[in-house]
């Protein structure tokens, strides 16, 4: 970690990281698309995030955006520098959060973004006036949704047959490519194509066991121009091939 206090530019290439201090984004001006722990948001001006300690999240700004980021040096930091401010700040930056500022809150961001942030002593009070001024700020309760599964599970099996993209799904969700893919692993352990790919090897399990279609038919129906692919995925997923668990369900 470099200087507590810094300004930087987002670009639209995609960050994915995670690091063992708190952080607070603020944004200065654009647009910075912003994920915390599976909770999508759009960071813009006069608006800042938290990020607690070891929390995951991504970040992107396709237009280019311009903040002021304040990395939370560490706990001890924290006690030995505000004081009687300390518990709260603790409380603040322990939950991931969207926050709007308030008037005195934006004058000293302003203040603070047109002053020499790499000197160590602007840098040092100017984080802890900055944090003080935060702390009567009440975090966000509302739980993040989950994604909207039903939905994605009605879109691939109406469109099975045909080649589809994690960018569909994002739409459905109304997520970007990349928030989808977070908001997955987060959620299922697995990627989005992993999850469009079991959810047609189910539907071609349904098929199996209720109709008498033929298997290249059933396999066309769900996306596979390849029966061998077909029946090599089947096999993957259910430790059998497509025959085997016809007969397995007429024997049943």
């Amino acid at each position: 970690m470099g200087s507590i206090l810094s300004l930087r530019t987002y670009r639209h290439d995609v960050l994915t990281h995670s690091h063992e201090h708190a952080q607070v984004v603020i944004s200065l001006s654009g647009k910075l698309d912003f994920e915390v722990e599976g909770r999508a948001s759009v960071l813009q001006q006069q608006h800042l995030m938290v990020i607690p300690a070891g929390a995951h999240h991504t970040c992107g700004s396709p237009q280019g955006s311009r903040c002021l980021v304040l990395d939370v040096p560490g706990e001890n930091w924290l006690g030995q520098s505000l004081g009687a401010h300390a518990q709260a700040s603790r409380r603040l930056l322990d939950t991931p959060s969207h926050l709007p500022l308030d008037h005195g809150q934006h004058t000293l961001v302003n203040w603070l973004a047109n002053s020499p942030v790499s000197d160590p002593l602007i840098a040092h009070q100017g984080a802890i006036l900055l944090l003080a001024s935060l702390n009567n700020l009440a975090t966000e309760q509302a739980q993040p949704k989950r994604l909207p599964y039903a939905a994605l599970d009605a879109y691939i099996e109406q469109n099975a047959a045909y080649p589809l993209q994690v960018a569909d799904l994002a739409r459905i969700a109304g997520l970007s490519c990349a928030r989808l893919h977070s908001r997955f692993i987060s959620e299922c352990a697995q990627t989005p194509m992993d999850y469009l790919r079991q959810r047609r090897l189910r539907s071609a399990l349904t098929l199996l066991r209720q109709s008498t279609l033929p298997i290249g038919e059933v396999a066309s129906r769900v996306g596979y121009a390849s029966q061998s692919a077909f029946a090599a995925a089947m096999l993957r997923e259910f430790g059998a091939s497509p025959s085997a668990l016809r007969r397995e369900c007429g024997d049943n």
